[in-house]
């Protein structure tokens, strides 16, 4: 069964989902893990891949956007369906998307965006109302 960890930050800053992302991307890509990074759109996707290439310059994460047919261990997607990707799912949007059971684990970044508090307490209870084992991380 798919878990479910919401990785909750203090940070209100435009860009801190995409930065605690960067940091769960490098962490599961340390453990051999394939990573698709879901995104609410294109131009969001496209944020998150630079900021991938520029996140830590001592360190490469090889990956693409889901547009491009490539088998990288990171995929940043925005509404496709994922393709060979089935182990990490980071979800940048608010809404659980419909294929995250698919994956063994989900990683939902919650700051302190009152929208984005509100959309998460619902896939909290979205999560918990269909039996899925959650956790919560303070990062």
């Amino acid at each position: 069964m798919t878990r479910v960890d919401f990785y909750i930050s203090k940070d209100q800053t435009a860009n801190a989902c995409q930065l605690i992302a960067a940091r769960l991307t490098e962490k599961a890509v340390k453990q051999g893990l394939k990573v698709f990074i879901h995104s609410a759109s294109q131009h969001e996707a496209k944020t998150m891949d630079d900021l991938l290439w520029s996140a830590k310059p001592a360190s490469f994460l090889p990956h693409s956007l889901a547009d491009v047919e490539a088998n990288d261990s990171v995929v940043i997607g925005w509404g496709q369906e994922p393709v060979g990707h089935d182990e990490v799912l980071i979800n940048l949007t608010a809404n659980a998307p419909p294929f995250f059971s698919r994956f063994k684990r989900v990683a939902e970044v919650v700051t302190q965006d009152p929208v984005r508090i509100d959309a998460l307490r619902s896939a909290w209870r979205f999560y918990k109302d269909r039996g899925y084992p959650l956790g919560k991380y303070d990062v």
